[in-house]
């Protein structure tokens, strides 16, 4: 049973407050403003996209003023989802909150049940064994489609892990690593002029990332967050060779590729 508003916090009673001003917020807009009356669910969803990737960006550049601006704007188009589902009487943002309130008090009978979860391992295993009791399929059903496929990988194989569905050393999934590099350039280093199969080399090459995926997970390395952080690296050493490459009065389409390396090992020591 909650505590009365009265007998709460003040910070919970402001934060309470808080959520309460932006429901207004959100009920004036719907009813008063020509775009919000407009949306709907699905024009909304490739903007909530967008908010998604806006907060994971603050994230990784661990900008955070960005990141409270950011979940902001992702908890506005929470609300707004509510909003336009309770104008059918299909749910409200009550609806939503209590439902997520429920689901993590039954995912989590260790805090409040009498299962037993002392480490991190078996917190995660008595997860998917309780979402298959509730009805899903399979532990790889919760994985959404449309996830980039770097991030599903990833995915699947924490899910096959909580399964109890993994490699049990690192070793192990360094040797696969390496026989998927093996297959993947027996299939590709052709000699010149041979024609090469490219579905059979995609298929090859989606292995060796698949498995990659899986070393990087085993040492603790989130392979979404390296490959971005790598993507950015290249971006800031590019534009460092663009700005160089235009204050000495050259295009890059016309100097030597020693040349732009000069400037890019000076970016590389930047």
């Amino acid at each position: 049973m909650n505590a009365p508003f009265e007998a709460m916090p003040s910070r919970r009673q402001e934060q309470l407050l808080a959520f309460d001003r932006l429901l207004t917020i959100m009920d004036e807009l719907r009813e008063q403003c020509p775009w919000d009356k407009k949306q709907t669910m699905a024009s909304l969803r490739h903007l909530t996209i967008e908010e998604t990737y806006e907060l994971s960006d603050a994230i990784l550049d661990n900008d955070l003023p960005e990141i409270r601006k950011e979940l902001g704007d992702i908890l506005l188009h929470i609300v707004f989802y509510a909003r336009i589902a309770s104008e059918t009487d299909t749910f409200d943002i009550a609806d939503v909150l209590n439902g997520i309130c429920e689901k993590l008090i039954s995912r989590h009978p260790h805090i409040y049940g009498d299962v037993k979860a002392d480490t991190e391992e078996q917190v995660k295993q008595n997860w998917e064994q309780l979402k298959l009791k509730e009805g899903n399929k399979s532990v790889l059903s919760g994985v959404p489609g449309s996830l980039p496929a770097l991030v599903k990988a990833m995915r699947i194989q924490e899910k096959a892990r909580g399964a109890g569905f993994d490699w049990e050393e690192k070793e192990q999934v360094w040797e696969k690593v390496e026989e998927e590099l093996q297959e993947f350039k027996a299939e590709f280093n052709v000699s010149a002029g041979q024609a090469i199969d490219k579905e059979k080399a995609e298929g090859e090459f989606g292995d060796l990332l698949f498995s990659l995926v899986n070393y990087a997970r085993f040492i603790d390395i989130n392979p979404e967050t390296a490959l971005e952080q790598t993507n950015k690296k290249f971006i800031r050493r590019f534009q460092y060779l663009e700005e160089q490459a235009k204050l000495a009065g050259k295009a890059l389409k016309d100097m030597t590729l020693a040349e732009m390396d000069v400037y890019w090992e000076e970016a590389k020591r930047k």
